[in-house]
């Protein structure tokens, strides 16, 4: 029986590699690394070297103490990998926060695909993978006609792992321009450009794709027959165990660099592709409602070097003045991609009520997206937002639903884990957090999205 499954996590900030016991679905075991792109070479990239030998220890390490049952795999998305027949890299792995596919959206704006057809709203920079693989098409021809496969980031890890290219639905769905979740099958872009010779076969999440190589076997000593599988996104990630054992509607925040909000049997609503709504395509196959913005690294830029300490005298006080954030701090993204962040009735607040009104507004922001999207029921926030009390308790007080702060440390590798599960589906628990009783956590949602609105 598969018990303890190592799963290899890829955020867009950190690199982790976390140990999940599957009898009790618990992280035991976790190695952390920065992730940062590269910035000399043709262009931003990921540094896929410094990345494999950090997997590679990890592995090692977690292996000596407690054997290593099965290998699973997650990664942020936006990114996808040229590789040659032996599978190098054809093409340095592109970081989507390049402006350099920008530089040709005008030509590729007249062959993407519609909305209606992909559910991919047009981002910015290299947030569709589409843009991206046009970009260095034209910038990179000669390169670009040797490479013999394209893989999603989390299927390219499973390359190295054991030799099996693959691709997969999740990855593949998320705001790429590549997918027809309606049909289950790529988009009129991929043929378009003839792309679709590239595209490595389309797995299930599930899929053991195979054991381990042999060399990898003896660098890590893990046992030659672990099986590694397919992997999946990070955001759909989050939403599997609950997709699996929760009744709808509900709906699961995923919370990292990026806040994906994904509701589940929610309300028939037209998603608005301008505020950074669209459409995922979970590890079932199934098409998602889903809207985000880029909360976590908006917490960081807002808080770096300053305290998280607060007490309820600084929550009374940031109520009462109505001491707000308005969007948005990371521009060209999110519910409010245009609008510029400001201070409101803030002066003078102390560092405790800055960090309310900062949890405060990533609140109101995630409250923002679940209405864009439809959300009914619970809301479920995995990761690191879910420690954060002052952001659950406004997120409930905002949606008039409860909230539940997952316990698991990152829902990330717990949802990954459970592609190696063959024995249930049950998830950890969380706290759950019912709007607050007074009432002026309610009125200062209202204030807010009247400033919001008065924002234009």
């Amino acid at each position: 029986m598969t018990r303890y499954v190592a799963v290899i996590d890829i955020g867009k900030t950190n690199a982790k590699v976390a140990l999940v016991n599957l009898a009790d679905v618990r992280e035991v075991a976790l190695r952390r690394m920065a992730n940062a792109p590269v910035l000399d070479g043709p262009y931003p990239h990921h540094d896929v070297e410094l990345l494999w030998s950090f997997i590679l220890d990890s592995l090692a390490e977690i292996n000596r103490e407690q054997r290593i049952d099965a290998i699973s795999i997650t990664t942020h998305g936006a990114t996808g990998v040229l590789v040659h027949a032996a599978g190098e890299v054809a093409l340095p792995v592109l970081d989507y926060e390049f402006a350099g596919p920008d530089t040709l959206a005008e030509d590729y704006d007249t062959i993407r695909p519609a909305f209606a057809e992909t559910g991919t709203p047009r981002l910015p920079v290299g947030l569709n993978l589409g843009a991206q693989l046009f970009w260095q098409q034209k910038r990179f021809p000669a390169e670009f006609a040797k490479a013999a496969a394209m893989l999603m980031y989390p299927q390219y890890w499973a390359l190295r792992l054991t030799g099996v290219a693959a691709n997969e639905v999740t990855s593949l769905g998320c705001h790429t321009d590549l997918w027809n979740p309606w049909k289950a099958d790529f988009s009129s872009l991929v043929d378009k450009m003839q792309w679709r010779r590239l595209m490595a076969p389309v797995r299930p999440a599930k899929d053991r794709l195979g054991p381990i190589l042999p060399a990898l076997a003896i660098r890590t000593g893990l046992d030659p027959q672990t099986p590694v599988f397919c992997g999946l996104h990070d955001s759909n990630a989050s939403l599997l165990p609950h997709l699996l054992s929760d009744t709808p509607p509900f709906s699961v925040v995923s919370t990292g660099t990026w806040v994906v909000s994904m509701a589940v049997g929610g309300n028939k609503i037209a998603l608005d592709p301008t505020r950074d709504t669209l459409v995922n395509v979970n590890a079932l196959g199934d098409p998602v409602p889903s809207a985000r913005f880029m909360g976590g690294r908006e917490f960081s830029l807002l808080t770096q070097g300053q305290s998280e300490g607060w007490t309820e005298a600084d929550i009374a006080t940031v109520l009462a003045w109505k001491a707000s954030l308005l969007p948005s701090t990371q521009q060209s993204s999110g519910p409010f991609p245009y609008h510029r962040a400001a201070w409101l009735d803030a002066d003078g607040i102390n560092n405790g009520q800055r960090f309310a009104a900062i949890s405060f507004y990533l609140a109101l922001m995630t409250a923002t997206c679940l209405d864009l999207i439809g959300a009914d029921g619970p809301t479920i926030v995995e990761g690191p937002f879910a420690r954060n009390r002052l952001f659950t308790r406004m997120l409930a007080a905002a949606t008039a639903r409860a909230v539940i702060a997952s316990e698991a440390a990152t829902g990330t590798s717990i949802g990954a884990a459970l592609l190696a599960s063959d024995h249930g589906t049950a998830h950890g628990g969380g706290e759950k957090i019912e709007p607050p009783a007074d009432p002026g956590w309610a009125d200062y949602a209202r204030s807010w999205r009247a400033a919001v609105d008065a924002q234009g």
